[in-house]
This record gives C-alpha cells, sequence and structure tokens, in this order.
C-alpha cells in the first residue's frame, strides 16, 4: 500500500462514530502507551550498545542520539497527559485538588523509585559497586539534574527529577493563574529555554555539563506537551493544521525530528534551534497517533505487546541502569544476560511493588479524602499503570472519540 492509500485508510479509520472494541474495554487513550514503548526501546539500544558483547557498537547509538530522544518522547507525552486532565479538573470543578495529588503521587511514583535506591545502596555496601559523593542525597531529594558528579547507576534519576520538579511546580501554577495564562507561561518557556540553553554554552563554560539536564533548560519539552493539551480542541477546528495532519507530506515531521535530534553534536545549533525542533515535533507525532489510531501504524502502537511494554516503561527505566553499563565488566553487564536481568527485574518491581502500592493507595485515598469508591477510568489507569506519568484526576471521567470528527479525518478527542 503506497503512503497515500494508507493516510486514505487511516482517515477513514479515524472517522469511526466510537472507538473500537478493544479500546472500549481497555478504556485507555490510543497509542500513548505503544508510544511509551518505543520511547524506552530507544534508552534500551542507546544504553544496550557498547556493552560487552552487545550487537551494536556505543559510536552509532552516540551518534543518533537515541536515549535522549526517547526521554524526550516521554516528556512530551508527560506534559501533554498532565495537563489534560489538570484542565478537566480546573474546567469542571473550579479548583485543582492539590493535597490529593501530591498524596496520589507519594504512594504511586516512590514506593518503586526508593526501592532501587535502596537496592543501590545494598550493593554498594556490599562492595559490587561504587556511588559517588552526593548520589544518594540528591536522588532521595530529586535533585538529581543539579548533581554534575552522579555516578551511572543514579545517573538516570536526572530525568525523574525534572518531572517532579515539574508537577511541584505546575499544577499550583494553573491553579493561581488559570488555563490561559498558564499556557501563555508554557508557550513563554519555549522561547527562553533556547536562549538559556544557549547562554550557558556561550557565557557559562563551568555548567556546560548540566544543558539538556537542568531544569530550566529542559522545562520546554514538557511545556509543549501542555500546549498541546490545552489547545488541541481549538486546534482541531483548524482546516489548516487538519490537512497537515491528513497531508502525505506528514511523514517529513518525523524525519525533521530525527535529523534535529542528530544536531546534538553540533551544540549551538541543537541548543537553540534543534531542541525546539525536536519537541515541536514530537508533539505534532503524538498528536497524529493518537487521532489516527485506527489506522495500520495506530494498530501496532495499541497492539498488546507494545502496550504491555508501555506499561512496564517506568519499572524498565529505573533498573535498566543497574546492568546496561559499558564501563563494567561484570557478567551482570554482559549481553544477552544484561537485557535478561533488565526484563526480570522489571516484572518483579511491577508485580511486587507497583502494583500493591497503588491497591494500597486506593484504600487509603478513600479513608482519608472519603467519598464512594469511585472507577478506575480511562486516563487515570494509563496515569496508574505508567508512573512517570501520575494521575492527578479526583472526580471520574471517560475518554471518548465523538461520531464526528473534522473533514480531514482527524478524529478529536472529547473528554465527559
Amino acid at each position: 500500500m503506497n503512503y497515500s492509500a494508507f493516510m486514505k485508510s487511516s482517515s477513514k479509520a479515524a472517522e469511526l462514530p466510537a472507538v473500537g472494541k478493544q479500546d472500549r474495554a481497555s478504556n485507555r487513550v490510543p497509542s500513548l502507551d505503544g508510544l511509551r514503548a518505543i520511547s524506552i526501546a530507544l534508552v534500551l539500544i542507546h544504553h544496550l550498545a557498547g556493552t560487552q558483547y552487545s550487537f551494536m557498537p556505543a559510536s552509532f547509538a552516540n551518534a543518533l542520539g537515541l536515549g535522549e530522544l526517547g526521554v524526550r518522547v516521554f516528556f512530551v507525552i508527560s506534559g501533554f497527559l498532565i495537563t489534560k486532565l489538570l484542565l478537566q479538573e480546573l474546567e469542571t470543578g473550579g479548583s485543582i485538588h492539590l493535597a490529593k495529588f501530591y498524596f496520589r503521587r507519594t504512594f504511586r511514583i516512590f514506593p518503586p523509585y526508593y526501592a532501587l535506591i535502596l537496592a543501590l545502596v545494598f550493593l554498594q555496601s556490599a562492595g559490587l559497586i561504587v556511588l559517588n559523593d552526593g548520589d544518594v542525597l540528591h536522588a532521595l531529594t530529586y535533585t538529581s539534574n543539579y548533581n554534575p558528579g552522579r555516578s551511572w547507576y543514579l545517573g538516570h534519576t536526572w530525568s525523574l527529577a525534572v518531572e517532579e520538579q515539574f508537577y511541584l511546580l505546575w499544577p499550583a501554577a494553573l491553579l493561581i493563574t488559570g488555563k490561559r495564562r498558564g499556557l501563555y507561561g508554557a508557550a513563554l518557556l519555549i522561547v527562553l529555554c533556547p536562549l538559556i540553553r544557549l547562554g550557558m554554552w556561550q557565557f557559562l563554560a563551568e555548567t556546560r555539563s548540566g544543558i539538556g539536564v537542568r531544569f530550566e533548560t529542559v522545562a520546554d519539552a514538557i511545556a509543549i506537551g501542555c500546549i498541546l493539551a490545552g489547545t488541541r480542541d481549538w486546534l482541531k477546528r483548524q482546516s489548516r493544521y487538519n490537512r497537515l495532519l491528513a497531508s502525505r507530506l506528514f511523514i517529513l515531521i518525523p524525519m525533521a525530528v530525527l535529523f534535529a535530534n542528530a544536531l546534538h553534536e553540533r551544540p549551538r545549533i541543537y541548543f537553540f534551534l534543534g531542541y525546539t525542533v525536536t519537541i515541536i515535533g514530537t508533539a505534532l507525532c503524538i498528536d497524529w497517533c493518537v487521532t489516527y489510531h485506527a489506522g495500520r501504524i495506530g494498530r501496532f502502537l495499541n497492539s498488546a505487546p507494545m502496550v504491555f511494554i508501555g506499561v512496564m516503561s517506568y519499572s524498565i527505566y529505573l533498573w535498566q541502569q543497574i546492568f546496561l553499563n559499558r564501563g563494567s565488566a561484570s557478567p551482570a553487564s554482559q549481553f544477552p544476560l544484561n537485557i535478561i536481568l533488565v526484563i526480570l527485574l522489571s516484572i518483579a518491581s511491577y508485580y511486587l511493588i507497583e502494583r500493591p502500592s497503588l491497591k494500597l493507595r486506593r484504600r487509603l485515598d478513600r479513608t482519608i479524602f472519603g467519598g464512594k469508591r469511585l472507577p478506575v477510568t480511562s486516563a487515570q489507569r494509563q496515569f496508574e499503570q505508567n508512573p512517570v506519568i501520575t494521575s492527578l484526576i479526583t472526580e471520574p471521567e471517560q475518554i471518548i472519540v465523538p461520531g464526528e470528527v473534522a473533514t480531514a479525518g482527524a478524529g478529536d478527542q472529547g473528554v465527559q
């Protein structure tokens, strides 16, 4: 099937009056778990490359910046879903329940994260690994993105620190400023962050190692997801935007993302322009995948294996760092044993830590905040099973695809 025929079939699929049986049964925002699966795969490939006996040299992954791209996609998805739920709560209830939000994060995100830290402290005490000074303190306080001397084993916690810092600020900012001003603030970050990155590189050489890691240098990746969530209904009423999504030339968008991401070896160009092109293109690709979720690519993203990997992505991200270590001569870091250990430990973490903590949180939620037991709904379930992106909703909601969509076939997504 050529691209034109594929787009035609995708458009027809997007015009279905309701989600399919599988989507209705699982009640999930389409395609996002599959996109998370791709994101974590990019991280795994990047970290696996160069480990002993692996099939890929480190130079290949480094040149493409696969791991970095995977994290950027996570950031954009995070901003999109969190903001979607925050705005839903703000518009329907007139407020955001901050206490419940932080309570839910505590019981959803912290248990597997702190289990990792505890395991690493144990391994260090047993003489199996070496952690640097300040590693544990920065990890415990979610400030690893401001710890340039972090060791490999806790090196990946910088991205989790960025997420937590964003979640600490964004709900309160939306509550205080409201939707319009909040989105203006997010748009301002899209302008300021490139200037900050370029300024740090050009004038603050001692801070260069923090570019792309410190919150002020990467906040625009999450902010673009926030803007997509806040403007998506408006965008879907714009004929030009719908034509862009439906155009055969849309294939140039993901190509531009890959090209812009590959510019990371040219710092000035990448920090000022390439990074911005990457995150804007990523947001457009996410919207395309959600819109055309019933097409060929959508069916792949929403297939059972992809959804499972997406659900497991947080556990995989946490534990892969121990075994995918290019600088280690340990048998546990040699391919293929390293990837097997990642899979086994991730599954154990999900079923023995994440799911029990979620059940406990639900019971405490009803006890502390009162009210009848609420059904687990679409976006809420998606956040709970992917704790990189946590649930913020305080009232039941349902994600549906309305029967009438734009002429271009870009099916909008409403919340009831």
